[in-house]
């Protein structure tokens, strides 16, 4: 479960990335998943959410998880992920892997 401003645009941003499916949506939540339904990322709206900074600073909200995504291209799937609105990270601590933000800030690496 991931908090987000916007459950239904962070869930519809993931099924876009993954070419997943939307399982569930409303106002309040939202959950997307692969089409033999055998795991769920669920999100949930927070009115109060606080973005994430990464890597870590302290006093700052920190990251409370990220997901890691194995891919065939690299190259390919970062330039979808930026075209879906995701953001590069300024710290890239491996070659081949690459660490984007989601739009509501949560960080997720793409992997070969």
């Amino acid at each position: 479960m991931l908090d987000a401003p916007d459950a239904p645009a962070l869930a519809h941003f993931y099924a876009d990335l993954l070419g997943w499916k939307i399982a569930d949506e409303d106002a309040e939540g939202a959950a997307t998943g692969p089409a033999e339904g055998v795991a769920y990322l669920s999100i949930q709206t927070n009115p109060d959410y606080v973005r994430p900074v990464w890597p870590a600073a302290g006093g700052s909200q920190q990251m409370m998880m990220h997901l890691d995504f194995e891919v065939s291209d690299l190259e390919a799937a970062v330039a979808h992920a930026l075209e879906l609105g995701a953001d590069l990270a300024e710290h890239q601590p491996q070659d081949n892997v690459r660490v984007l933000l989601d739009p509501a800030g949560h960080p997720f690496c793409l992997y070969q």
